[in-house]
């Protein structure tokens, strides 16, 4: 989808791999782009560095939400709460673990309204199929809806548009590498450490997707 230069659309940025090739993505695509990130409290808010340094970079506008005065409401999750990140791939039980209630919705709530305040067209996120075992929150079904309800929510439609919610994080990478990425820009990792752990389900599907790309990754490992 190509736009006219003064089509202006929402992304919302987690400065993560996914959501970086979405924002470049959306960037080729001609649109005028409006970055967002949130902090609700994720023990690997580093990515919101990344986030902003890759805004910086790319003259993008981009906004920090502070939601962590819902961090108590959001308990349970490995992600938010003093719970042990799990180790293994997403396919695992234990990864429900890393599931913060209602992150989506709350944050294309916001991403939305965002959008109407600026008359842009869409809202993009980087939900994709391979979040679909466990998240229940990337699923089709759930963009789907979501998309036909902020058609309807506000006096200007804003679409919900998730590119990638057919495709994995293989054919994303590989998408994001065609395009020159360098994905060193980007941080994944659950554990908020000075390096990426290697072993929690983010970082083992990351890898992966390097692998099956013939690829390095530019980041550093414990």
């Amino acid at each position: 989808m190509k736009s006219t230069s003064s089509a202006k659309v929402v992304v919302i940025f987690s400065g993560g791999m996914d959501s970086f090739t979405v924002l470049n993505k959306a960037l080729k695509e001609g649109y005028q782009v409006y970055a967002v990130s949130f902090d609700y409290g994720q023990r690997h808010n580093k990515e919101l560095t990344y986030a902003a340094n890759v805004c910086n970079e790319l003259k993008v506008t981009h906004q920090v939400i502070d939601l962590t005065s819902l961090t108590p409401l959001l308990a349970g999750s490995s992600l938010t709460d003093d719970i042990d990140v799990p180790e293994g791939h997403y396919e695992e039980e234990s990864m429900k673990s890393t599931v913060v209630p209602n992150r989506n919705m709350i944050m294309l709530s916001m991403a939305v309204a965002y959008a109407v305040s600026l008359k842009a067209e869409a809202v993009y996120f980087g939900a994709h199929s391979g979040d679909h075992a466990i998240y229940p929150d990337c699923r089709t079904e759930f963009v789907e809806a979501m998309n036909q309800v902020c058609k309807i929510a506000n006096y200007d439609v804003v679409e919900v548009r998730a590119p990638y919610i057919k495709h994995d994080k293989i054919e994303i990478l590989r998408d994001g590498l065609a395009m020159g990425l360098d994905y060193g820009k980007t941080w994944t990792c659950y554990n908020g450490r000075e390096k990426a752990c290697g072993k929690c389900g983010s970082c083992q599907e990351r890898l992966e997707a390097f692998e099956k790309n013939n690829a390095v990754d530019p980041l550093s490992y414990e």
